[in-house]
């Protein structure tokens, strides 16, 4: 079965847009508390899901779409990265909003103040309250965030075949 390059950009729309429900359905179920990198990632999620409509609006310039979108991917398989170390190994990190803030914690202070209910920092990115076959949340983002950008470079390579 052959997708055409709309079509791929629909998916991945849609990928993104229901990892983010998911997690944050998941964490209002469980009442997990959401981190700096926790909310840095749902932003990661709503860039991806941008990049990936552009790409159904303007399939033509799909290989700009998909670098975009696997650019974004990498960085949330960085951030995913990075917060599953700071799980791992607690005792040799400094915990986020301790000391200078960094840029994503301030992107994500920012992003607080103007939409609290998806953005308000309540937990700590140390903490791992919530574990599915020996992985936790941060572990799973990784994941997805890994195959989004193997989808990205496929779409990159494969060309604009079938708009």
């Amino acid at each position: 079965m052959r997708f055409s390059t709309r079509s791929v950009f629909v998916i991945l729309a849609a990928a993104s847009i229901g990892l983010l429900a998911g997690g944050l359905i998941l964490g209002d179920l469980l009442r997990l508390q959401p981190c700096y990198l926790c909310n840095f990632q749902r932003l990661i999620y709503m860039v991806l899901a941008l990049f990936a409509l552009c790409g159904v609006a303007f399939p033509e310039w799909h290989r700009l779409w998909s670098a975009l979108f696997g650019l974004a991917a990498l960085g949330g398989v960085a951030t995913a990265a990075q917060q599953s170390w700071m799980q791992y190994a607690p005792d040799k990190v400094v915990e986020c909003g301790f000391g200078d803030p960094t840029l994503v914690e301030r992107i994500v202070d920012w992003l607080g103040l103007q939409w609290p209910s998806m953005f308000m920092v309540t937990g700590f990115c140390t903490n791992t309250d919530w574990i599915f076959l020996g992985l936790s949340l941060a572990n799973w983002s990784g994941v997805c965030f890994l195959l989004l950008v193997i989808t990205a470079i496929w779409l990159f390579v494969r060309g604009g075949a079938n708009r």
